[in-house]
């Protein structure tokens, strides 16, 4: 007769623990990696908040709208050598060395007007400064100047952020930063230069500024909370994202929507 053989229930009792302690340990293991994402991201920004203002001490303007960045760097081919001039703006080709344009130093880093001509020909600053910062050796990477060719088409031309070509990114995936002028969130007359944290938004399939999500409420939250007064739409660090998983409302009051559980904010700090 034979004898069948088996798992006795101390051995499947320590397969479970077994198992059990691992799945904790990978739970565990990611709670920590995202952790340390969100400290990062604020780490960066206010890295790069010092960047520009040491930019600014050193040069007398704001990195992207200094008005005499090809003095120190030179002019890209097919841009201007003195002053602001539009076909400098204009450019898409990736600048060859410290190669670059001059901004038009109004003390405002692109524009939110919405209107096509303006957008083209002051836009461009929000790409020139990450060139303007690596130049002076105040950021480490290499970026392209320029904004994507193909968003010249799209309703707010001139503001496609592609990460690791013309801006930073983030150790959060797909995520980066951008340096732009936006209106005061709730606002359509306030306007003041903000780093931008988020993920690529798309119109069509041309990518344009980083206002997609890239936190969940209580994330955005933590942060806000550590660098300013943890409310979307006062202070200045302030959610760059206005649906109900993000804030509770459009109002000055709105706190951050705690219970919702998808990545649904981007944030901007007042620089």
């Amino acid at each position: 007769m034979s004898k069948h053989s088996g798992f006795s229930l101390v051995e499947l009792s320590i397969v479970l623990v077994i198992l059990g302690l691992l799945t904790g340990g990978i739970l565990a293991g990611q709670s920590l990696i995202r952790a340390a994402e969100l400290r990062s991201v604020s780490a960066d920004s206010n890295r790069y908040r010092a960047a520009v203002y040491a930019f600014r001490d050193k040069y007398f303007a704001l990195p992207g709208d200094m008005p005499n960045a090809v003095k120190f760097w030179g002019a890209q081919a097919g841009g201007t050598t003195d002053g602001y001039d539009s076909t400098c703006a204009a450019l898409t080709t990736p600048a060859t060395g410290t190669a670059t344009c001059n901004g038009n130093g109004d003390g405002s880093i692109g524009s939110a007007i919405s209107n096509t001509t303006i957008w083209c020909q002051r836009n461009f600053e929000r790409f020139r400064l990450w060139q303007h910062l690596a130049n002076a050796g105040l950021v480490e990477g290499t970026y392209s100047g320029v904004y994507d060719p193909a968003s010249t088409s799209m309703t707010y031309p001139c503001r496609a952020a592609i990460i690791r070509q013309n801006v930073p990114a983030s150790r959060i995936s797909n995520a980066g930063f951008n340096i732009i002028e936006w209106m005061e969130p709730l606002s359509t007359t306030n306007m003041y230069n903000w780093i931008l944290f988020g993920a690529h938004a798309f119109n069509g399939t041309s990518q344009l500024e980083l206002f997609g999500s890239a936190l969940k409420a209580e994330e955005a939250w933590n942060m806000d909370t550590k660098l300013d007064d943890g409310m979307p739409y006062t202070g200045t660090t302030r959610s760059g994202s206005s649906g109900t998983s993000c804030v509770t409302a459009a109002a000055a009051d709105a706190t951050y929507a705690l219970n919702a559980t998808t990545v649904a904010c981007s944030l901007l700090s007042k620089l």
